[in-house]
């Protein structure tokens, strides 16, 4: 399993963070999403086939890309 903690800055409340849960939630290979609005992060745990990459492939579809 892989971990990750993604900042995406344009998360703006719990909502947001909410959104990318349930988006990611879909997603064959993710085990949890957690989320800190103020601190403008989520955090992914996963299992492979699924990458890093492709999380963020995601992260940019659903109009919550992460920065470097």
């Amino acid at each position: 399993m892989e971990k990750h903690v993604f900042t995406i800055p344009n998360i703006s409340c719990g909502h947001c963070v909410m959104a990318i849960k349930n988006e990611l939630a879909e997603i064959k290979g993710i085990v949890t999403v957690e989320g800190n609005p103020a601190e403008k992060q989520i955090t992914v745990e996963w299992h492979a086939p699924l990458t890093l990459d492709k999380i963020q492939d995601i992260l940019k579809d659903i109009n919550y890309p992460a920065t470097a």
